[in-house]
């Protein structure tokens, strides 16, 4: 899984870099390679350095981007040929004295629409197929709940390292099955449908098995791990796809049952608050039902003081 070298930030990268960068246009209809030369800084990331290019060198350069905070997964990229996001890599990461070029590319496996932007509908479409969201079979109840849906500490603890997922597209850019089979629905997908497989709120998995129990479904995995080695949120993805091979197999031989849980019980309905019991002692001439009304205004020492219902005002 991939871990981010947090002492990079603290190093002094070279002072100037060789940004080298694969550049598709639409228009043009060919590859071509431009570079540009950088003045860095300690803490600089690849895309910061980018945008730097982008604002003084050359308006057309294409990318995607936003939080810059490695959380919306948008500025994945391939640097210096392995798939990361360019807002979490640092440029004292990938570039050295001895080799000050890093070289940008857009991600493998996704179509290129112009530059470093990727098309992501194929790979949202895949997501999509394996309903990464939560069925229950009382479509009223679940339009209309009446209580949040139980879910334990250990049931929780199943799967949220497989909803850290970002959606940022790395781990498809690494996989080698994806770049020979288009159709293979991806690493991402795999871990997400088997996220919501084993979440016990969920009550229709055949639904999802049925998806990635086919021809371009989790059995054409091999295994690379690739995809776990650049996963931002150490989601590992391949692990995942073992864990849905194993349900998969475990439910056509009808040993696989999934425990599903029900709807908390209707709170409660108001009840008056019990009285102070006699050590719980107020202020002299504090009323506490006046209070939560009206501010009270009692003397303390020769000190007027305005109690609120929240907080103390000395007049």
């Amino acid at each position: 899984m991939a871990i981010a070298d947090l002492k990079a930030a603290t190093r002094i990268p070279p002072k100037l870099v060789t940004i080298r960068v694969k550049r598709w246009s639409p228009t043009k209809g060919k590859v071509e390679w431009r570079e540009y030369q950088v003045e860095t800084y300690r803490g600089m990331t690849v895309l910061e350095a980018l945008l730097k290019v982008k604002a003084e060198k050359d308006h057309t350069l294409s990318m995607r981007y936003s939080c810059r905070m490695g959380v919306c997964g948008s500025c994945g990229m391939v640097i210096n040929g392995v798939p990361r996001l360019a807002c979490q890599t640092q440029i004292a990461e990938v570039a050295s004295e001895s080799n000050p070029v890093i070289t940008i590319e857009p991600l493998y496996n996704h179509p290129v629409i112009r530059d470093l932007a990727t098309d992501f509908n194929p790979f949202f479409g895949k997501h999509a197929s394996v309903k990464p969201y939560l069925i229950r079979k009382d479509i009223e109840e679940r339009e209309g709940p009446t209580g949040e849906y139980i879910l334990k500490p250990e049931e929780l603890e199943n799967i949220y390292q497989f909803s850290l997922c970002i959606s940022c597209g790395l781990c498809y850019s690494a996989c080698p099955v994806a770049a020979s089979d288009p159709e293979y629905l991806g690493p991402q997908a795999l871990a997400q449908a088997l996220r919501f497989i084993i979440d016990p709120r969920d009550e229709d998995p055949n639904t999802r098995i049925a998806v990635v129990d086919s021809e371009h479904g989790c059995h054409r995995c091999h295994y690379a791990a690739t995809c776990s080695a650049v996963c931002p949120k150490a989601v590992d993805p391949a692990m995942a796809i073992q864990m849905l091979r194993s349900i998969v197999f475990r439910h056509r031989l009808g040993f696989w049952r999934k425990r599903t849980s029900k709807p908390a019980e209707k709170p409660k309905e108001w009840q008056p608050k019990k009285p102070m019991p006699p050590e719980a002692q107020t202020i002299p001439g504090v009323d506490l039902e006046q209070m939560e009304k009206e501010p009270v205004i009692v003397e303390v020492d020769g000190i007027k003081v305005e109690i609120d219902y929240k907080f103390y005002k000395i007049r």
